[in-house]
Parts: structure tokens; sequence; C-alpha cells
């Protein structure tokens, strides 16, 4: 069981659940109604561990050239390909079914469409072919809040694409802060990531100027009038400390400093996502 567990990421999968969960909550005024928050909840977590799977099944020989992901059961061979396929098959189908039987058609849907978009689109397409594979493959990456945002209203709202705008931009930055320091990974893989194709310093600039566009993407539900003044001032201190530590891995880089960017960017994103959601409920109750 635990190499099956092992194949759905389940690190990747919790933000990727989060985000979600926070786009239902932002989607209604107080508590949604608990049966097809769990629903979606569970729907989306299944659809996502599958997917999660089938990119292990897809990338096994080059994981077993990274040390980052040589540990994979896929990679180790500790399961085989018929295994790791039927095991996410199910888990999509359930997920599918849950969301089409106790949410709605429409999550169901764009939760298929970002399955297809990641674990096709950008696995089998994007990502052995260009170094702008996380840039266009970071639309599916990005859907969690709208596919959260779907299962409470039935529908897609500006809201919800303005935090599906948010994590787009942040994709880039988050990836690249890896990239920097698996570039020797990426190399012996044949993976076409940008510090192998263009270089270090071009990538280290590419992450400044993505942190800059980011930060003016995080005021926009300020703007957009979806969120108050906490949320404001919670996303200047994360967008600002996300400009620092990229304006200094520009200037000065290290691989310590680019392990802590990465590590920095998932914390800014669950945060940002967070103070949106304190933001919500605080405005109602105050």
């Amino acid at each position: 069981m635990a190499q099956f567990y092992a194949l759905t990421k389940p690190r990747v999968v919790k933000l990727i659940v989060f985000c979600a969960v926070i786009g239902m909550l932002l989607a209604v005024p107080g508590l949604p109604a608990w049966q097809p928050a769990i629903a979606a909840t569970l729907g989306i977590w299944l659809v996502a561990s599958a997917a999660a799977a089938f990119n292990c099944l897809v990338e096994q020989h080059i994981d077993a050239k990274m040390q980052r992901t040589a540990w994979r059961p896929t990679a180790k061979g500790e399961l085989t390909n018929t295994q790791t396929l039927l095991f996410s098959a199910v888990l999509c189908g359930l997920g599918m079914a849950l969301l089409y039987l106790w949410v709605n058609s429409l999550t169901m849907w764009l939760t298929f469409a970002t399955f297809v978009g990641y674990a096709v689109i950008y696995t089998v397409v994007l990502k052995p072919m260009t170094p702008q594979n996380i840039v266009i493959g970071g639309a599916s990456g990005a859907m969690p809040p709208v596919l959260g945002w779907a299962a409470l209203r039935g529908e897609v709202g500006p809201e919800a694409l303005m935090m599906c705008l948010i994590i787009f931009l942040w994709t880039p930055p988050h990836f690249w802060a890896l990239a920097l320091y698996r570039a020797e990974d990426y190399r012996q893989a044949g993976l076409p990531m940008l510090p192998v194709t263009h270089g270090a310093e071009f990538t280290r600039l590419n992450v400044l100027l993505y942190t800059l566009v980011l930060f003016a993407a995080t005021l926009l539900p300020f703007i957009y009038g979806m969120s108050g003044w906490f949320y404001l001032a919670s996303a200047v201190v994360l967008g600002g400390w996300f400009i620092a530590y990229a304006w200094r891995l520009w200037r000065r880089y290290s691989d310590a400093l680019a392990r802590r960017t990465f590590r920095f960017s998932i914390l800014h994103l669950a945060l940002l996502f967070a103070a949106l959601l304190v933001d919500h409920y605080t405005r109602q109750w105050l």
C-alpha cells in the first residue's frame, strides 16, 4: 500500500486540495453545505491523485535518472505498468463518478480537463518539448480554486479566475527555483528545463520578473472588491518577501538560496490563500 500511496504525490496533492477547498469556502457566504463540499473535496483529491500516478507511469525512465525522483515506486520497478495504470484509472473513475453524482457535471468536466492537461498535455507533450513547459502547463495546475468555486456555485466567476491567475503566475518562479539547484538532474534526464536550455542567469532573471508580475496579480482580489484590507496587507508582505528572495537569487546565487526560495514559494501560496479565507470570514462576521 505504501508504494501506491507514494504514487499519488501526497504533498503536492495536499496543496491542490487546499486551494480547491479555499475556492469552495470563498464561493458562498458563511459555511458551505457539507455534502457537496465533502464530495467535491474527495472527488478532486481522487482525480488529482490519479493524475500524479499517471505522471509517475509516463516518467518512470526519466525519474530513474534523477536523484529527486529515483525513489518513486515506478522508477524503482516496485510496481508494474499495469498496476500503476489500473490504479490511476480506478482513482480517476471514482473521483469523476463522485463529482458527477454528488456535485455537478461542470465540476466533473473541469476536473477531467485538468487531469488531461497535467497528465497528458503537460507530462507527455510539453515537458520533454519546450523550456516553457512550466508556463504553459501551469494552466492545469492553477485550476483547483476554479474547481472548488464551480463545485459550490455551479459556474466559474471572475473571483475564481483571479485565483487561477495567481497560481498560474506563481508556478514558474516556484518550479524554476527548484530547477536551478536541480539543473544537473534535468540535464541528465534530457528535459529542456529553462536552466538547461538558457542558463542559470537567464532563469534567475525570469524568476524575479515573474515574482513582480505575480505581486501585481495578487492585488486583484482587493481591487475587484473580493477581499479587504487584511488580505491586502498579507499580499503586500508575502509578495515583498517573495520578491526579496527572487532579487537575492538573481544577484547572489547559491543552491542553498534556491532551495529556500523554492520552499518559501510553497509557504507564500498557502499563506496567501489562507489570508483570502480569513479576510472572507472576518468581513462577514465583524
